[in-house]
């Protein structure tokens, strides 16, 4: 490490730009395959995505709109409008905070929960058959083979 903080560079080997590729073009099929199972329902992948951060917020915690908006990378006001659609079709409920009455959580309806589980049971049987290939492109990632080891230390 020098002076600054900052560590000395590595290039990037020939390998390690074919696996960051191949492994964006993988993780895009999933999320491909994910969005078309939410349209399937009738969802949207945004809804199917409110969902599943609804019910993946720690064991216990029920996020309001405001930790929705920041889950999803998304403003307030939009995910206000999306909880509002969700609201409608009979998926999120929101209720009063547990401690602060002033809180409004958002939880599944029974509907919701169904919609979601058969939707996630789908891709998690798909991350099931890609994981194994994401985890084989990740640990190509940053160990480089030895002759790129060498070209790079000859570069310097």
């Amino acid at each position: 490490m020098s002076m600054n903080g900052a560590r000395r560079r590595t290039p990037v080997s020939q390998a390690e730009y074919e696996a960051l590729a191949t492994f964006r073009y993988t993780v895009g099929q999933l999320f491909a395959s994910s969005e078309s199972a939410a349209e399937a329902v009738g969802l949207t992948p945004r809804q199917y995505e409110a969902l599943l951060a609804i019910k993946g917020s720690p064991a216990g915690d029920r996020p309001s709109v405001g930790e929705l908006a920041r889950r999803l990378r998304i403003r307030h006001h939009s995910a206000v409008g999306l909880v509002d659609r969700l609201e409608s079709l009979g998926l999120v409920s929101r209720e009063g905070g547990k401690d602060d009455r002033r809180r409004v959580d958002l939880v599944l309806t029974a509907r919701g929960g169904r919609t979601l589980d058969r939707l996630a049971t789908a891709h998690r049987q798909e991350l099931r058959q890609i994981g194994p290939r994401l985890e084989a492109l990740l640990a190509g990632i940053g160990s480089r083979p030895a002759k790129d080891r060498r070209a790079g230390s000859r570069a310097r």
